[in-house]
């Protein structure tokens, strides 16, 4: 026989993909084991009986409603804590109790209205001991329909709002009992005690519940023998509703909508939790790009300044040059015809004004550039890491909801940690000494000290030299008169053109050499810093696009799932 139509069938199926989407989304998440296993619980409870959870603190009723539910003591009852695991009550033949384990046991009965539910009853919100506690906060997400019993001595506790909220908080229909109003002397107190509950459930749960005032000792009295008792038990009018709400159409819409509001329950908990991580990864996403804007801020700072330190470089060679000009016009000139055979004068002359302290003069400026370049090194790893270092201080206690939660927040923490403990290890161990031997090893002694000094002094010197024993034999074969003003009008100025062209081409090249060498070791200094930054922080960088792709897709599957359960969950309720 079918127990279900082609509808209900069919809302059913979607029911179940949607949950099992949920619970493959939730485990790709990392949630903790507790949600799991709710939500694979509230899978199971479609084809479970319709479950009626009885729940309160200890000592308000909750055994005595049970029995006058039922209409025998079927539970032990007193005034302490008499409940330490949860029962569940189904039918049987005969009176009988299975001991599952030490939190739950069943028991049978055999009473009509258990052919059709089943009763659970659960140890008091407030028990002394707190593990019978969390065992009723774990039993009530498998719950369909929950009757949260309150005592007329003592209603709406502390305990009970915090309970009465978490319960809320699962989407469960919820039907609140007073219970014990024999001990009250008149109506006005009960109605006080009925105002109050729905001013406090409507604040707690956003509507007012059904509230039903009773007296489960009356009630069982009454069925069992005084039946004077049964209207001033007032247990009539919740017996009806729980028949009229507990009939065929009503159970299958609270046992179809009861899972869906575990579902919602859970997908609003994690869309806040990834959203919340989102925000905070949004923050890391903006520390990176400080941290490259500050890269390339550094890079062009440098490549700038650079320029103007090899500007003054130039200018060495510049006046170096300037100085070969008027030497070569003061000395290659007829009066001094004489001086230029004496080529180790020659030689020397120019090496002392020409030359002079040039070489001396661009190893003191490259060694300038390797300090700046080393100290510049340093200065960024410092501001990378201080950056960081505000930043965990700024966000220390930012920890986001659950477990799952908990151990993204440490991942997240320990790369970042680990960021700042690499960067300061660098920082104090950077020997300023090595680092700049090693840049000026390349330019220094090749190019800086070798070019200036060998090709400076020597081999500029050798053209002079060169040129003023041309000129010294040209002097020895003198004969006429005529030969002297040539001299004097033609070969000289040849020669001090050619001299002035070969010291300016080999000036240009000795500056080219030097420009380039510096240049190599500059844009390698450069990268090798860069890369030494970018290679610490590569792990957190990869950890934050993981984490952003992970939660993005799974807020986009779970916010799927989450308007697929609202709009499921509209067609049960009509």
């Amino acid at each position: 026989m079918q127990i279900l139509s082609d509808q209900q069938e069919n809302l059913l199926k979607e029911e179940r993909n949607l949950l099992r989407k949920l619970r493959v989304a939730l485990a790709n998440f990392g949630a903790p084991d507790e949600d799991q296993t709710a939500l694979e619980e509230s899978i199971q409870q479609l084809d479970d009986f319709f479950l009626l959870v009885i729940v309160g603190e200890f000592n308000a009723g909750k055994s005595a409603f049970i029995n006058a539910l039922l209409g025998q003591k079927v539970l032990k009852e007193g005034v302490t804590p008499t409940t330490t695991q949860v029962n569940i009550l189904r039918y049987g033949e005969a009176n009988e109790r299975q001991i599952v384990d030490d939190h739950l046991h069943i028991l049978t009965a055999p009473v009509d209205i258990l052919t059709e539910i089943s009763i659970v009853d659960t140890p008091g919100t407030n028990a002394v001991i707190r593990e019978h506690e969390e065992i009723t906060s774990k039993f009530v997400p498998r719950s369909d329909l929950v009757l949260f019993i309150t005592s007329a001595d003592r209603p709406f506790t502390e305990s009970e709002r915090v309970f009465l909220e978490e319960i809320h908080d699962w989407g469960k229909k919820v039907v609140l009992v007073i219970n014990k109003v024999d001990i009250l002397q008149n109506e006005d107190d009960l109605a006080q005690i009925q105002s109050f509950l729905a001013e406090n459930a409507q604040t707690l749960l956003g509507i007012t519940p059904d509230i039903f005032p009773i007296s489960a000792r009356d009630a069982l009295q009454a069925k069992q023998g005084q039946p004077q008792l049964w209207n001033e038990s007032r247990f009539e009018a919740l017996e009806k509703f729980i028949q009229d709400t507990l009939d065929e159409g009503s159970r299958t819409r609270l046992k179809f909508l009861n899972p869906l509001g575990v579902g919602k329950h859970l997908t609003n908990r994690y869309l806040e939790t990834i959203q919340g991580r989102l925000a905070l990864l949004k923050d890391d996403f903006d520390m990176l790009e400080d941290v490259d804007s500050q890269l390339d801020i550094y890079s062009d700072d440098m490549r700038r300044d650079f320029e103007f330190r090899m500007a003054d470089v130039d200018n060495v060679l510049y006046e170096m040059e300037q100085r070969g000009e008027t030497y070569f016009d003061e000395t290659m000139r007829l009066a001094r015809v004489f001086d230029l055979i004496k080529k180790e004068r020659i030689q020397l002359e120019f090496e002392t004004r020409v030359v002079a302290d040039a070489p001396q003069h661009i190893e003191r400026k490259v060694n300038e550039m390797i300090d700046w370049m080393v100290d510049s090194d340093l200065r960024q790893w410092q501001a990378v890491t201080e950056h960081i270092a505000e930043r965990r201080r700024k966000h220390r206690d930012r920890i986001i909801g659950d477990e799952s939660a908990s151990a993204f927040h440490y991942d997240r923490e320990r790369l970042i940690e680990g960021i700042g403990r690499d960067a300061k290890r660098v920082v104090e161990t950077y020997d300023k000494s090595k680092e700049a031997q090693q840049i000026a090893q390349g330019a220094q002694n090749a190019v800086a000290a070798a070019a200036a000094i060998e090709i400076g002094a020597v081999g500029l010197g050798a053209i002079v030299a060169a040129i003023a024993t041309t000129v010294a034999a040209d002097i020895t074969g003198i004969l006429l008169a005529s030969l002297v003003a040539a001299l004097g009008l033609f070969i000289i100025p040849a020669r001090r053109r050619a001299a002035k062209k070969e010291m300016r081409e080999k000036i240009t090249a000795m500056r080219t050499q030097l420009t380039k060498a510096l240049r190599v070791h500059f844009e390698r200094e450069i990268e090798r810093s860069l890369g030494h930054i970018n290679t610490t922080i590569a792990p957190y960088t990869r950890f934050v696009r993981a984490e952003r792709d992970k939660n993005e897709t799974s807020q986009a599957t779970l916010q799927e799932i989450h308007t697929g359960l609202g709009r499921l969950q509209a067609q049960i309720q009509e």
